[in-house]
């Protein structure tokens, strides 16, 4: 697995990214981590110009963003500026807009989504979507997520798929990453226990996913970035990408 990276998603860090000293100081303590990447998500404004020099002082890459639909639709061009700056070659639909959630509306997502991905194609970057649980829903045959990714272009949408948010929808997260394997350049890490009956975030490696399983399928599928994500922490979220980042390199990443 020597070519993959381990990257912190920085959605995990939100309330430590408000301005541009947080973000300064954050991407400091991720670099002091161990992390040689990053992801942006739930940062406060700054200057795009800005953000480049202080992952470049840091020596981290921004391997990813996450950006939203309306705002890679009607903002394409300055999006893609953006992401040619910081020299990031993945961009992600953090979640599908609440209109496009049915049958009919997955297949013009993924009309739509097909047609903003060739044009991000186009500038050489890849556009990828980034599931929840709602996606798994099923509509007649089939889940709202097969219905994405089969009504779509697969060399202008691909997958980001996230191990927490597909065992909450009832799936195999080894299972489909090896579905997937020809579309994924990330994927977002997030492990999955339970406390007081009720499903909950965890650092990597102290839930209850199956991670030999899932890094193998990973290795098989060619996965690029290892993005480390926590939606909610117990304590301090520095804390939790560490013990994250030291349990996955114990499993073998670097």
């Amino acid at each position: 697995m020597a070519d993959t990276v381990l990257a912190a998603q920085l959605y995990t860090l939100r309330d430590y990214l408000k301005t541009p000293q947080d973000i300064a100081a954050s991407f400091k303590k991720v670099r002091e981590i161990g992390y040689k990447a990053v992801q942006l998500s739930g940062l406060g404004p700054i200057d795009p110009a800005e953000l480049k020099r202080i992952a470049d002082g840091e020596g981290l890459t921004i391997c990813a963003t996450h950006v939203g639909f309306e705002r890679l639709r009607d903002e394409t061009e300055k999006v893609i500026e953006e992401h040619k700056l910081w020299e990031c070659e993945v961009v992600a639909i953090p979640v599908a807009p609440t209109e496009y959630r049915s049958g009919e509306g997955y297949k013009r997502f993924a009309e739509e989504a097909t047609a903003l991905g060739q044009k991000f194609a186009e500038a050489g970057i890849r556009l990828a979507y980034h599931n929840h649980a709602f996606e798994f829903e099923r509509y007649g045959d089939r889940t709202g997520l097969q219905i994405l990714y089969e009504e779509s272009d697969p060399k202008y949408l691909e997958a980001e798929l996230d191990t927490y948010w597909v065992q909450a929808g009832g799936a195999d997260p080894a299972w489909l990453i090896r579905m997937l394997k020809d579309r994924q350049t990330v994927i977002h890490l997030k492990d999955m226990a339970v406390v007081d009956n009720k499903q909950v975030f965890a650092e990597v490696g102290e839930g209850n996913l199956n991670w030999p399983a899932i890094l193998e399928a990973c290795k098989e599928a060619n996965i690029r970035w290892y993005i480390v994500e926590q939606d909610v922490c117990p304590g301090d979220p520095f804390e939790s990408l560490a013990v994250s980042l030291r349990n996955l390199q114990a499993m073998g990443l670097k």
